[in-house]
This record gives structure tokens, C-alpha cells and sequence, in this order.
């Protein structure tokens, strides 16, 4: 096997989304963070039955999905509370990622990217990939992209830019960089460059996502996911 790992990350409004459909589009296998740790707490999963059990139906809505914003008033003030969420996702999530690495492994993909909105500030999840790749776009393109795109003003844009590591720290940490400050095109260029040498690369690391050395990487991955969700 050549199969290797590639972590993708960027900030808000920085264009991940517009990468990550490139990269759909060259057919690359691509496991989105976001969505598993939406799915593990759907109804009737075993995660939701767990959480139900041990904070009560007042954080369920009307259409029977978890209320976040009420479960993260709950976890945020009372540690304990966070750290019992956690041990309830944190197995569900994991299992579900290793599936879909497995699947794509058994398919014979020469790699697999993790999306993954919070990969530079839970360091330790980056040492599960051979490479990591930053989606970046300058900071001025970033605030005006996202006073554009959510409708706020500018000083309640540069807050939530202020909650997130600053996109300029991340890429040092980075081994590729995707320039998102340009055209639509441009950016499309860059993906399409670093697929190809992505698929050049003889490079694999799946055999290093044992379960049991995966589960310390993987350990506050679930948490953050959750509050950047609620955030």
C-alpha cells in the first residue's frame, strides 16, 4: 500500500469549502470532520441515547435533534459536564473516521484527505499526517469576505476572525499552502498542482492509525468540533 494521510484546514472564510470541491471533483477521497461529528449525535444514535440519558430533554428541540446552543451553555460553565460529553463522542467519532479511512484504503486511494476545521489548534492530530494543508487568504480578503458572506459589521467580524488562530500562525505549521486571496481560478490552479503532486508522492502512513495511538491524537478533537459548531 501507498496510501497516506493529508490534513486540510483553513479559518473562516478563508475558501476551504471552495477547495474541498476541487479536490471532489478530481475525485479525491476527502472525510469532513464537520459532518461525523454532526452524525454521531443524530436520533436514535448510540451517542444522542447516551447524551438524552445524562442531560435530560431539555436540550432536545421540538424535531427531536440536539439543541447545541443549549448543550454548550451546559458544557462550557461546568467541566465536568464537558468532560462527560466528551467521553460519549470521542469513541463514536473516532470510529466512524478509521471506518471511512479503511474504506478508502481498501478501495486502494493513494491518499486521504481529513478535513478538518480545527486540525492546527489540536496539534497533535498532525501527527497523523505525512502532509497538512492550510487554506489561506490574506487578512483584509478574509474580513471582507466574511462581512460579505454573514452580514455583520465590521467590528463583529474582526471578533470571531480574533476567536480563531490567525491563518498567517497556521502557515508556518502547514506544509502546503492553498492562496485563496486571488480569483476563483487561480485558486483552482494551486489544487490542482498540489494534486498532482500529492499523486506522485510513493509516501504512506495508514498503518500508524492504530486504534489505541489514534485515540490519544484524537482526544479533544470532538469537543472542539462541537464548539465550533455552536460558536
Amino acid at each position: 500500500s501507498t496510501m497516506f494521510l493529508v490534513g486540510l484546514s483553513g479559518g473562516i472564510a478563508s475558501g476551504k469549502s471552495t477547495v474541498v470541491a476541487v479536490l471532489r471533483e478530481l475525485g479525491c477521497a476527502v472525510i469532513d470532520a464537520d459532518v461525523i461529528a454532526r452524525q454521531v449525535v443524530q436520533p436514535h444514535s448510540k451517542a444522542y441515547q447516551q447524551i438524552l440519558q445524562h442531560f435530560g430533554t431539555e436540550i432536545i428541540l421540538e424535531n427531536g435533534e440536539i439543541n447545541r446552543e443549549a448543550l454548550g451553555n451546559i458544557i462550557f460553565s461546568q467541566p465536568e459536564k464537558r468532560r462527560l460529553l466528551n467521553s460519549i463522542t470521542h469513541p463514536e467519532i473516532l470510529k466512524e473516521m478509521l471506518k471511512q479511512i479503511l474504506k478508502y484504503f481498501v478501495l486502494g486511494y493513494r491518499y486521504v484527505i481529513l478535513d478538518i476545521p480545527l486540525l492546527f489548534e489540536t496539534r497533535g492530530l498532525t501527527r497523523f499526517m505525512k502532509y497538512t494543508v492550510l487554506v489561506y487568504c490574506d487578512p483584509p480578503t478574509q474580513l471582507a469576505r466574511l462581512m460579505k458572506r454573514s452580514g455583520l459589521g465590521a467590528a463583529e467580524a474582526e471578533a470571531r476572525l480574533s476567536s480563531q488562530l490567525p491563518l498567517d500562525e497556521k502557515r508556518e505549521w502547514a506544509t502546503h499552502v492553498i492562496d485563496n486571496s486571488g480569483d476563483r481560478e487561480g485558486t483552482r490552479r494551486q489544487v490542482l498542482r498540489l494534486h498532482a503532486r500529492l499523486e506522485d508522492s510513493l509516501h504512506f502512513l495508514w498503518a500508524r492509525l492504530a486504534v489505541g495511538t489514534a485515540v490519544a491524537g484524537l482526544g479533544g478533537l470532538a469537543f472542539l468540533l462541537l464548539r465550533h459548531f455552536i460558536s
